[in-house]
């Protein structure tokens, strides 16, 4: 096991030094002269960056939090930068072979003063020489670019993949730090009485308070879910990533969510990162009610809850057994469960609504093709079987706070109610 990590430890670090190579190969050394201030600043920056995210990515286990920030916010910027600078690098790849070939202005001033042949016109006689001998014409050869031209190239390709990156990981930043946005999603249930058309649960996930995303960040969410007014809350999964000590404060204004049947909490595969029992006992401290592999029964419907898949290392995993195994078939079941894979499980036992998190959307685009390949269903609702799985985007961001295609929400979900 140990050799495991230790030969993936080092396959992470030489993908990186050829990736920061390759950077500093099209960002340095083909657009600076040497020796120059650039050249200098740049061959420093591609040592330090890739310093700062290894840091970042092992800053928790490694450093108190305080210290882990410092790390943390350029580190893990970096990693979304270099996301997006490889993407607008490789697109400057295919354009730079047709830039170079592009004539320059000399070439094109030098075209149009070039004499006209010398043809005789219709109106001239040709003279009467002898023929000249046929003399093979020389192969041409195409231009090579000059040097001045391959160094405005270069620098056009590295200004153009740079600036897109700044504005695309600038924008999901954005997006990150001002707050999640309220979507409306409306599910219709067989099983549901009348009485309960039009409940309305909020549904919020992948909050990740941590070294970047604070107590401002939980209190921004808790306004948003209050100023929306629901009959339920659900706080379903990755809460936290780090300890109650070090971000018991940033979760604080938990205690202030309001909603008529109160606010209630299953784990997810961070909390056992951090040490879920703490959390359990600290969210309970607040008012919010975990639910771990268990049920309530509310008035119109059963609301079950199961621990995530990363506690069965600890034997605290999912037990759909106990949460839904001795209920009343005949009642409309909504299950909290933190990751999509376990919908299969959902349908086995008659859940009706099942609702999770834990994809982000994928977060950063093209993120999403590969949050695919290991979830039933990355973001919206869907059904399997007679069993309905909502995926809610989350409310915060783990690593990078940029979201690219993937904007961060809180899901009002409304259910309806056939015999309306």
């Amino acid at each position: 096991m140990i050799v495991l990590v230790v030969l993936g430890v080092l396959l992470v670090l030489a993908l990186l030094t050829l990736v920061h190579w390759y950077l500093w190969r099209r960002l340095v050394r083909d657009v600076s002269a040497p020796g120059g201030r650039w050249r200098r600043t740049g061959t420093v920056l591609a040592f330090v960056l890739p310093l700062l995210s290894v840091g970042a990515l092992i800053g928790g286990r490694a450093f108190p939090i305080a210290v882990e920030r410092w790390f943390a916010w350029p580190g893990y910027l970096w990693l979304a930068v270099l996301l997006y600078l490889l993407l607008g690098l490789a697109v400057g790849e295919l354009v730079r072979p047709l830039l170079l070939r592009l004539p320059s202005r000399a070439a094109r001033a030098v075209a149009a003063d070039a004499p006209a042949s010398d043809v005789p016109t219709a109106e001239e006689p040709v003279p009467d020489t002898p023929a000249a001998p046929v003399v093979p014409a020389a192969p041409v050869t195409p231009a090579v670019p000059s040097p001045e031209r391959r160094l405005f190239v270069a620098r056009a390709v590295a200004i153009g993949a740079s600036g897109a990156a700044a504005a695309v990981v600038g924008n999901g930043m954005y997006g990150v730090l001002r707050g999640p946005r309220l979507k409306q999603v409306t599910v219709p249930l067989a099983k549901l009485p009348a009485g309960a058309d039009g409940y309305r649960i909020a549904v919020v996930s992948d909050i990740h308070l941590g070294p970047i995303l604070g107590r401002a960040h939980t209190q921004r969410i808790v306004d948003t879910i209050n100023a929306a007014k629901p009959d339920l809350i659900t706080i379903v999964g990755d809460l936290v990533d780090g300890t109650v000590p070090e971000l018991g404060r940033d979760a604080e204004p938990l205690a202030q969510l309001r909603a008529r049947d109160g606010a209630y909490f299953v784990t997810g595969n961070h909390e056992y990162f951090s040490g879920a029992a703490p959390w359990v006992d600290f969210v309970r401290e607040l008012g919010v009610h975990p639910l771990q592999n268990a049920r309530v029964e509310l008035g119109g419907f059963d609301l079950a809850g199961v621990n995530d898949i990363a506690g069965e290392r600890e034997g605290d995993g999912p037990d759909f057994g106990r949460a839904l195994g001795d209920r009343d078939p005949a009642r409309t079941a909504v299950l909290l469960s933190h990751q999509p894979v376990t919908v299969h499980d959902a349908v086995r036992h008659g859940v009706d609504l099942q609702l999770s998190g834990h994809t982000h959307g994928g977060q950063l685009w093209p993120g999403n093709y590969v949050a695919e390949l290991a979830n039933p269903t990355v973001a919206g609702l869907e059904r399997y079987g007679d069993t309905q799985l909502y995926v809610t985007r989350g409310a915060g961001a783990w690593g990078p706070p940029v979201r690219v295609g993937a904007p961060s929400d809180i899901t009002i979900v409304t259910l309806a109610s056939l015999r309306a």
